[in-house]
C-alpha cells in the first residue's frame, strides 16, 4: 500500500522515492520502521522465516512454468499465421516484436529488482511493452528467485537504512536536554 500512495504522490517527479525516503513507511508499535512487503513473500524476506524457502522454490517453478506456457501459446499463434497463409514478412515481425518485447522487459524487471524506478512516467509508458514482452519479465523472475526473493536486495538495505536511521535518531534524543543545560558549569557573565 506504501508504495501505492508514494507512487501517487510523486508521479509529477522524476527523481526515484522508495518507501523510506518519502517518509511513508509504517510504522511498527515502538514507532520503528517495519520491512515492505514483497509480492508472493510478504515479509518473510527480512528473516527468512514462515516458508521462506518454500515460497521461493514456488516462484522459480511457477515462473518458469508460466514462461515455457507462454512459448508455446505463441508458438501455436506462428503457427496459425503460417496455416493463414500469412506473408513471411508478417511471421518475421511477430517473432521479432516479442523478441525484442521480452528483452526490454527483462531488462526492465531485472533492473526493477536492484533499484526504484526513475521516471514513473517512462515506465508506465513501458507497461504495454511490458505485457507483449511478458515472457522476459517471466524470465527474469525465474534468474531472481534462483538467489533471493525478487526485489529482496533492494527492499533489505532501505530497511536496514531505514532502521539505522531511527536507532540514530532515537538514540540522540534520549535524556532530558534541560537537565543537561543544568549540568553545565556556569560561565561568568561578560562585563
Amino acid at each position: 500500500m506504501s508504495q501505492n500512495k508514494s507512487q501517487t504522490k510523486s508521479e509529477g517527479h522524476n527523481e526515484s522515492v522508495g518507501p523510506y525516503e518519502s517518509g511513508e513507511a509504517a510504522e511498527a508499535a515502538d514507532g520503528g520502521p517495519r520491512p515492505e512487503p514483497l509480492r508472493f513473500f510478504g515479509t518473510t524476506w527480512l528473516a527468512h522465516d514462515g516458508g521462506y524457502v518454500a515460497r521461493r522454490a514456488a516462484v522459480a517453478v511457477g515462473s518458469l512454468a508460466a514462461a515455457v506456457g507462454a512459448c508455446l501459446l505463441l508458438r501455436f499463434a506462428y503457427q496459425g499465421l503460417t496455416i493463414a497463409d500469412a506473408s513471411p514478412f508478417i511471421g518475421i515481425l511477430v517473432i521479432v516484436m516479442f523478441s525484442v518485447c521480452s528483452a526490454i522487459a527483462f531488462r526492465k524487471t531485472w533492473e526493477g529488482f536492484s533499484k526504484r524506478p526513475v521516471d514513473r512516467a517512462r515506465e508506465e509508458q513501458l507497461r504495454s511493452l511490458k505485457g507483449i514482452g511478458f515472457i522476459g519479465s517471466l524470465a527474469a523472475y525465474f534468474l531472481r528467485s534462483l538467489t533471493e526473493a525478487p526485489g529482496e536486495r533492494l527492499r533489505r538495505t532501505e530497511y536496514e537504512t531505514a532502521v539505522a536511521r531511527y536507532e540514530r535518531r532515537r538514540t540522540t534524543r534520549t535524556g532530558n536536554p534541560a537537565a543537561r543545560k543544568t549540568n553545565r558549569p556556569k560561565r561568568p557573565k561578560r562585563k
